[in-house]
């Protein structure tokens, strides 16, 4: 058999994507993702908890490296220029994986219940932000709405980079949201 890139949770979402596409999310089985990654159902479940989870493999990890990067950001960075700069340190990530996100984005657009755990997580960041930016001595409210701003930003660039036909940058994206939100509160 040949070895897939990456890792066992990288394989295990491709395969569900791949299954989820072609035959629904509904009609999809955690055993038939497992077998389709070449992998084992107990396999499966040493990586997630269920079938949702495995459409967001890894975003503890970056929610937890959000939080941790913003905590070592250098203290004269503005808060907001110091998330700006977390979210767009390692955007050339995602842009390697603009198929796998187009794709993984017309199932989350399908399912009501997909997108009830995608506004989960984007909670769990936006709460780890604040945790950091607390830490960074912002005080309340500004911490929550900096951070609610911010993630908002974030999935705002997010879906204008899907959507871009020129395929510019997520990076990119990720700036033109921030200056957007820059511009608008100095205009305010």
């Amino acid at each position: 058999m040949a070895r897939w890139p990456g890792g066992t949770p990288e394989r295990l979402q491709e395969a569900a994507i791949d299954l989820f596409t072609e035959r629904g999310y509904e009609r999809t089985t955690v055993a038939e993702i497992a077998k389709h990654a070449g992998l084992t159902e107990r396999t499966f479940y040493n990586h997630f908890a269920d079938k949702r989870e495995v459409l967001f493999s890894g975003q503890d990890l970056f929610i937890a490296g959000v939080r941790d990067a913003l905590g070592s950001a250098p203290a004269e960075q503005s808060p907001l220029d110091a998330i700006r700069a977390v979210l767009t340190a390692d955007s050339d990530w995602f842009d390697q994986r603009r198929n796998v996100a187009q794709r993984r984005r017309n199932i989350l657009d399908a399912h009501p219940d997909l997108r009830e755990r995608e506004w989960a997580k984007l909670a769990a960041l936006a709460a780890a932000i604040t945790s950091a930016l607390r830490a960074r001595g912002v005080p309340d409210p500004a911490a929550p709405l900096t951070a609610a701003v911010s993630v908002t930003a974030y999935h705002s660039a997010a879906a204008r980079w899907l959507a871009d036909p020129q395929h510019g940058t997520f990076g990119q994206h990720l700036h033109a949201s921030f200056d957007d939100l820059h511009r608008t509160a100095r205009t305010w």
